[in-house]
């Protein structure tokens, strides 16, 4: 959860950008009425909030019944048996 601008501290760094794009940037964040900093921090908050959405691990989820085990009656080398009790005569 991001925390209040200002609760944040800053630190200055330098980083190489590509005439081109930060000629663009610099042209968004003047049409938007921000600064080229806040900007280029929406755009890190964005990808970097989208690449841990990919890191998630997935999580499945738990589809469990209680019941009382296997059908009597199923041979379950029976592939046959199988399908008809699941089934139940509805095209399997």
């Amino acid at each position: 959860m991001p925390l209040p601008c200002d609760m944040v501290t800053h630190m200055k760094t330098t980083i190489d950008i590509a005439d081109a794009i930060l000629d663009d940037a610099r042209a968004v964040a003047a049409r938007d009425g921000v600064t080229l900093r806040a900007l280029v921090e929406e755009g890190l908050r964005e990808v970097l909030g989208r690449r841990r959405m990919r890191r998630a691990r997935f999580r499945l989820r738990d589809a469990s019944f209680k019941g009382k085990g296997l059908q009597a009656g199923v041979d379950l080398s029976e592939w046959t048996a199988i399908t008809s009790a699941i089934y139940g005569g509805r095209g399997g």
